[in-house]
């Protein structure tokens, strides 16, 4: 435990996890203050965006913060001829919310490079990424700069890779998280296995510190983590609901009423399997049996899914949710911090 506060230079082995299009730097910034890590997540974010964003996170806070990005896996789909067909798919949502259909953009994503030169300008203390392992120049860079570098694991075999990739620490993410599945060895469909077996397996597999992720929403959690041999925890799900996040009061309703039992696996919102609630959106998109590959259905879905967050249309929307979701009782960043380090061992009885 001592071991990951160290590398990561923070007061408490708590990790707020990234959301890719619903950071927040208040949030970010309120679990750096508390003496977690914040994280950033930096998806579909150019060159121009990042800067930006790590100038407000430095004026914001002046304890380490996490920068999070996507590597890419090789199957992304550039923009084709296919993309009208898939836009029009989704026209009932574009109607609904008033816009219209997306014509092609020159690019979905914004390249790994232009990112990381970003990245490596604002210098935050921590690059965690996710589906995949990232390069020796990658890390290497990143070392030479003082930045720890975080990977994302859904297996066994992932740890493994990754901690021989380089990285300096590891969060083993179980299926019952939020979001999507960052598997990157085997499809995401075979690499699903819970936190509580997960979790001390890539403890037994590696000898970097392990952080557990998936399902943990309060102090039992967090004992329950450390009990599996976990060095940290990192949650999402019950920041998500805070007052401080960049979630919609529609979706934080939906974390607060959702059973676990009533959240899904599906490809309908990004092209990638991702766990949240089953919405009107994600039901209809599911039955046309229509789904563009990614990135490539992501693009498409946020040109309704950012005004459906505008107008607070829940139905609309990517409600991403853990199993734990109803778990997620505390209305802002410091009372859901505060629940969680009652749970690290050595922290004093509440």
């Amino acid at each position: 435990m001592s071991e990951l506060r160290g590398l990561l230079g923070v007061e408490h082995p708590i990790v707020q996890g990234p959301f890719g299009g619903l950071s927040f730097v208040a949030l970010a910034a309120a679990v750096s203050e508390a003496g977690g890590l914040g994280s950033f997540g930096l998806y579909g974010y150019d060159a121009e965006r990042i800067r930006a964003v790590g100038a407000q996170l430095h004026a914001a806070t002046s304890q380490p913060f996490a920068l999070n990005i996507w590597l890419p896996t090789g199957d992304e789909v550039e923009p084709n001829a296919q993309h009208m067909i898939f836009a029009q798919a989704l026209a009932p949502f574009y109607g609904a919310v008033g816009v219209e259909m997306p014509a092609r953009p020159d690019r979905y994503i914004p390249p790994l490079d232009e990112q990381l030169d970003a990245v490596w300008e604002v210098a935050p203390a921590v690059l965690s990424v996710v589906f995949g392992v990232p390069s020796a120049a990658v890390i290497d860079e990143a070392h030479r700069r003082g930045i720890r570098v975080v990977g994302t694991a859904t297996t066994v075999a992932e740890a493994v890779a990754l901690a021989e990739g380089g990285v300096d620490a590891i969060v083993a993410t179980g299926m019952e998280a939020a979001g999507h599945r960052v598997s990157f060895l085997r499809p995401a469909e075979d690499s699903l296995v819970g936190t509580f077996a997960l979790i001390p397996q890539v403890v037994d597999a590696v000898s970097v510190p392990v952080i557990a992720a998936g399902g943990i929403a309060d102090r039992r959690g967090v004992a329950a983590a450390f009990a599996l041999g976990a060095s940290g925890v990192q949650v999402g799900t019950a920041f998500l609901a805070t007052t401080e996040s960049a979630a919609t009061s529609a979706h934080r309703e939906a974390i607060r009423t959702t059973a676990a039992d009533e959240t899904v696996l599906t490809r309908a919102m990004s092209g990638r399997l991702a766990r949240g609630a089953r919405n009107r959106a994600v039901r209809a998109i599911e039955a046309s049996g229509t789904i563009a590959p990614f990135p490539m259905q992501n693009w498409l879905t946020g040109k309704f899914r950012t005004p459906a967050g505008e107008q607070d249309l829940g139905a609309l929307q990517s409600l991403w949710m853990g199993q734990a979701a109803p778990l997620a009782r505390y209305d802002t960043a410091a009372e859901v911090f505060a629940e969680l380090a009652a749970g690290v061992p050595g922290a004093p009885a509440a």
